[in-house]
Order: structure tokens, then C-alpha cells, then sequence
């Protein structure tokens, strides 16, 4: 059995590949001021941004759920990976060779599940798009150029082509040194009467990625009247795929849906193609289900949930188009985003709309025509007979609900308004009365309603940004001054160690009241001292977070390391502020401490005793004054 990582080169992997890089492949990160940048926890549901990363330490932390660390530690924690899989695949990355200790390295036995799952992956979705030139696969090149797509398209796409046979697959994968057992699991082959055959034949193959680009699984299309299988066939549930937490063009659509603060859904794989190939480059869909809360997390944390963002659905005209268009927009209240839906006036799919109108059809028709909201409630509203008082009592009666559960009031209000006009209602005040009493009762039933205004976050998510007592980190009052200042001299011995040392290495333990406090204050001790962080920080909060006792310190190390400094100019002088500040707090408890003694001791106390308390107590509040009148000098 392969042995552990050689220290060196785990220290070289972190260095070579920038934590912001990584997490920009999952969520979309802004200027956060000082250095940092922000963006939306992928750890837990958040309504604004409590994630931050500092590129300078190479470290991350949210202050809402209190996760952190650096590079190896967000990638472990975000695609559940062992630490030895991590630094495997972020070597990968970096052009890196690992060195293992005791007993050399075996790829077969040292790469985790994840990673074996993933390579097998990577080589099934070159076989296929090699197969793809076959003279077999000609039938597949057809139906593509039907499409309007050619050989480059294909190759962008990496679309490729299963053969019909029993295992070529299979047969292929194995030589690449894969088990029988790692090819079931992964949903490529599956059990035959005389072992694993191979999933997908005959067809044509769309490669599934994830966010990070690495393909988890595939969409393989029908092209012959004799496969008795379903048009589509998809990958199964695996451990690297889960369809509801996948979309099909995300590796290729995320930066430009950063970018631009818009996604558009479409229903297909070959809608994808279409509208990236006409310039709607934002374009994804689901794999063969439906539109659900998980997608719309994924897209969230790349649309920053800014107040311009936009998602445009564009499902087909048809009944079941219809259907799906109803379905998104029961989770439309998910989004912070503004949610359209974009049909086709003949309801052809962005596919057809290419082929017979060209790509200018494509651009226009994603450009934001219907809010969901408006064409889910017409949909509702149609089913009913306007012409009669029952027929609008009832629809109202339908669509009320609907209107309620949007959670901004001045929007529930304006829509409201519409819902009245679209009945036929001429008591516009009647209808928004109605709409706003059945939010009040939902709110009484949930034991929490609509946030007065969707800028304010959640009342969920705002006290989970600032609560002290988060159950990962210790709890602290952050409102105390005491502790405030201590914390600000924490983050300046994490963040510039030559603004406070040597200063700082000279503070004792005792002089920071908060015991989290304490604990850090002991860490960085215990590491060196802040002149270890001089010359490099990145080595020197990698040896402070190593020397934490425990989680619980080293969670608030990376977050004190991360967190931006309250201060406008962040210098000398607001250094030795900070220095002043807690050391003057420490003296003046010693004072305190002394004056009780001295009193207990009374006049009949040792003489001594009482000569040595006073002297004490005169050079305390010497030194307490000298703080007072020469700052930073008098340390």
C-alpha cells in the first residue's frame, strides 16, 4: 500500500495553485476591499455574501457557517474528496509529481473512488468522440449535421459515438487498468450474463461536467428504430453524479453567466449547442429531469444574486413545455434573480429556431419577454370562465395563492394589481387586500413570512452571518469593545506581522480577555510569534493554523486571517492603536487587581507586603499613564 504524501510537495501544491482560481470554478467571486474577495456560501443557503477568500493567504472563510481553510481543505470539503485524492487531483492541475513515503506510490491502490470514478470517466469520453470519425458512427455525423452542426461543433461540444457492440467499451476501459467493479459503479458498464457489458450502444454521446469541467457522466441519444431503449438514456445515480445537481453546459456557460448576470435554461442537449453556437453563450439545461432547488443553488452562487440578474427559461411550446415552464416557477421564489420564460411563437425549441431562422432568431428570442410569473398565472387563470362572476371567483381563488408567496411586498403588491386586471376585477384594492391576507396567513402558518424587501436577507441568513455562538466556532460578544479590539490585534498579527511584532510576541497570554481569543493569541505563540510572518505569510499562517490545538482554534485563526481590518488606512499608526489599546486594558485590570489587594491587606497588613503592593501599584499606573500620553512609544 502506497504511503503518505511527502510533506514538500504538499507545501509546493498548495503554493502553485491559487485558492481564487479554485473557488471561481464554483462560484462567482467580487472584490471584497482589502485584498479579499466575496461571494455566495456553496457550504450552506445564503440571501447575501458571507464568503470570503484572501488570495494573499490562500485561505477561505464563511462567516455564516463558520466553514474555512485553504485550497485543499475548500476542495475536500466541496467535492468530498479524501485529503490524498485532493492534493492528487490539484497536482494534477499544477503539473506536479507527488512523492510517497514509506513504500512508494501505486496508482491503482493510493487514488480514492472520486478520482478513479472521474479518470474513467475522462477515458470513456475520448473513446467515444474517437469513435465518432468511424464509418459505424456515420449515422451519428447525420443526425448532428441535420442539426446544423459540423465536425468543430462536435469536437467543442465533445460529442461522441458508442458503438453497437456488446463491450468495446468495456474492453477498452479495462486495458486502461480499470476493475470490472470500477466500471459498474460508475455507471458506464453494467452486469451481462457473462460479466460487464457496456451501458450505452449504438447511440450518440453528450459528456456531462460538473462546474469544475471534470465529465461525471454521460446523455447518450437513439439513432436507430431497432434499439428498444428511450430516446434519451442517461448516466444512473452514481457517487460523482446526481442528476438533479447537474447541468449540461455549465463548465462551458459559467463564466460568461458571471459575467453577464444571466443564464438561460433550455430543455436539450442540442439546445445547448444551438443557442452557444448563435452567441447565447449563458445557455444550460438539466439532465433528464426536472428544473429543481439544487440547480437553481448552482446557478445562484455564479448569478451573485445581484439585483439585475436574470434567468430566462425557454421550454418548448407544447403542452409539456407548458407543464415544465409551471413546475420552475414554484421554485421561482428561490431565486433573488428575475425569472422569464421566452416561447417560440410557433414553439419550435432554440434547436429548430436555428436551423430555420438562423442564429438572430436564437439571440431574440432569449432576450426576456414574459415574466414566469405572468405566464404561470395565465396558464392558471385560462382554465377559467371570465364572462361569469363564479368563473372569476375561482380563478382568483387559484392564482391568489400563487401571488402571495412573492416575497418582496412592493413586488406582491404591483403583481397583485396585474392578477386583477388579467380576472377582470375591476376592485384592484379588493384583490391586493385578498393577496396580502393569505400572505399573512401562510406567515402565521410558517411561523415566518416574506422578508419586507428581497435586498434584506432572509431572517434565516442575516443572524447565521453574525451569531456568535455558531455551533463551529466559539462564542464571542462581538459588541463588547474589549473584544472587539483584541480581535482587530489578532487579525493584524495574522494579516501584517510586521505592523505589530516584535511588539505583539511580547503580549502575554493573559492580556486578551476572550478565552477564543486567548487560544489564538497561544497558537501563534506556540508557532513562533508574528516575526515568523514577516518574510513569508503564506508559510507562516499554514505553521500558526498546524500548531491550533484543535478544530475549533484553527476555524478561528482562518477566519481572523480572512476577516477585512475595520480600518480605512491600515498602518503603523492604527497598529500601534491596537497595541496600545489592549495592552492599556490589560494594566488597568492590574490595577484594579492590585487596589483590591491593597485594600483586603488594610493598614494592618505586613509591612512589607504593603511597601511591595504599593510600589506595584505606583509603577502600574506610571505605566498607564505613560500608555495614555505616548501611545505606541511607551511599549
Amino acid at each position: 500500500m502506497a504511503g503518505r504524501i511527502n510533506d514538500d510537495d504538499v507545501k509546493a501544491v498548495r503554493d502553485a495553485v491559487p485558492i481564487d482560481a479554485v473557488v471561481s470554478e464554483y462560484l462567482q467571486l467580487r472584490n471584497a476591499g482589502g485584498g479579499n474577495l466575496k461571494g455566495l456560501c456553496p457550504f450552506h443557503d445564503e440571501k447575501s455574501p458571507s464568503f470570503q477568500v484572501s488570495p494573499s493567504k490562500g485561505l477561505f472563510h464563511c462567516f455564516g457557517c463558520q466553514e474555512g481553510g485553504d485550497t485543499i481543505a475548500f476542495v475536500m470539503k466541496i467535492d468530498h474528496l479524501s485529503f490524498s485524492e485532493t492534493v492528487e487531483r490539484l497536482a494534477a492541475k499544477a503539473g506536479i509529481t507527488l512523492r510517497y513515503e514509506e513504500g512508494g506510490y501505486n496508482p491503482g491502490h493510493q487514488r480514492g473512488e472520486r478520482i478513479r470514478l472521474i479518470e474513467a470517466h475522462k477515458a470513456a469520453a475520448q473513446f467515444y468522440a474517437e469513435q465518432l470519425d468511424g464509418a459505424e458512427a456515420e449515422i451519428g455525423r447525420t443526425f448532428l449535421a441535420e442539426r446544423g452542426f459540423d465536425q468543430a461543433a462536435a469536437q467543442h461540444f465533445g460529442v461522441g459515438y458508442s458503438p453497437a457492440g456488446w463491450d468495446h467499451l468495456t474492453r477498452y476501459l479495462r486495458g486502461k487498468g480499470f476493475s470490472d467493479k470500477e466500471l459498474i459503479v460508475s455507471g458506464l458498464s453494467q452486469d451481462g450474463r457473462r460479466g460487464p457489458i457496456d451501458r450505452f450502444r449504438g447511440r450518440l454521446m453528450w459528456p456531462i461536467r460538473d462546474v469544475g469541467g471534470e465529465v461525471v457522466g454521460f446523455g447518450a441519444r437513439k439513432l436507430r428504430d431497432d434499439d428498444n431503449g428511450p430516446k434519451y438514456l442517461n448516466t444512473p445515480e452514481t457517487p460523482i453524479y446526481k442528476k438533479s445537481q447537474v447541468l449540461y453546459g455549465i463548465d462551458l456557460a459559467k463564466k460568461d453567466i458571471a459575467k453577464s448576470s444571466r443564464a438561460v435554461v433550455v430543455e436539450g442537449y442540442t439546445d445547448v449547442m444551438a443557442c452557444h453556437l448563435a452567441g447565447v453563450t449563458t445557455a444550460i439545461a438539466t439532465c433528464g429531469t426536472a428544473f429543481g432547488g439544487d440547480h437553481i443553488k448552482i446557478l445562484r452562487r455564479l448569478l451573485m444574486d445581484n439585483g439585475s440578474a436574470r434567468v430566462i427559461f425557454t421550454f418548448d411550446g407544447d403542452a409539456a413545455g407548458q407543464k415544465a415552464a409551471l413546475r420552475a416557477f414554484e421554485d421561482d421564489q428561490k431565486f433573488a434573480a428575475e425569472t422569464y420564460i421566452a416561447i417560440a411563437p410557433d414553439g419550435m425549441d432554440p434547436c429548430d429556431l436555428r436551423l430555420v431562422k438562423g442564429d438572430e432568431a436564437v439571440q431574440e428570442l432569449v432576450e426576456p419577454r414574459t415574466p414566469l410569473f405572468e405566464f404561470a398565472l395565465r396558464q392558471i387563470i385560462a382554465r377559467y370562465d371570465l364572462e361569469t362572476p363564479a368563473g372569476r371567483a375561482a380563478a382568483l381563488d387559484e392564482a391568489a395563492p400563487i401571488v402571495a408567496r412573492i416575497k418582496n411586498v412592493a413586488s406582491q403588491h404591483e403583481v397583485a394589481v396585474q392578477l386583477a386586471g388579467m380576472v377582470g376585477i375591476l376592485d384592484t384594492q379588493f384583490v391586493v387586500r385578498r393577496v396580502a391576507q393569505l400572505a399573512r396567513w401562510a406567515r402565521d402558518r410558517g411561523g415566518r413570512g416574506p422578508a419586507p424587501s428581497a435586498a434584506r436577507p432572509a431572517p434565516s441568513a442575516a443572524p447565521a452571518a453574525q451569531s456568535p455562538a455558531a455551533p463551529a466556532g466559539p462564542a464571542l460578544n462581538l459588541r463588547n469593545p474589549v473584544h472587539r479590539t483584541e480581535r482587530e490585534l489578532l487579525k493584524l498579527a495574522l494579516q501584517h506581522p510586521a505592523l505589530v511584532s516584535p511588539a505583539f510576541d511580547a503580549y502575554g497570554v493573559d492580556e486578551f480577555t476572550a478565552p477564543p481569543y486567548a487560544a489564538v493569541r497561544q497558537t501563534i505563540a506556540e508557532a513562533g510569534g508574528a516575526e515568523q510572518g514577516i518574510d513569508s505569510s503564506a508559510d507562516y499562517l499554514a505553521r500558526v493554523r498546524d500548531a491550533a490545538p484543535d478544530d475549533r482554534v484553527r476555524a478561528l485563526v482562518t477566519e481572523l486571517a480572512v476577516e477585512p481590518l475595520h480600518g480605512r488606512t491600515v498602518d503603523e499608526a492604527y497598529a500601534g492603536n491596537h497595541l496600545v489599546a489592549v495592552r492599556l486594558r490589560a494594566v488597568d485590570r492590574r490595577v484594579r487587581d492590585v487596589q483590591g489587594t491593597l485594600t483586603r491587606l488594610g493598614a494592618h497588613g505586613d509591612p512589607e507586603q504593603l511597601a511591595a503592593v504599593q510600589n506595584e501599584l505606583w509603577v502600574l499606573q506610571q505605566y498607564a499613564q505613560s500608555l495614555r500620553n505616548r501611545g505606541a512609544d511607551a511599549l
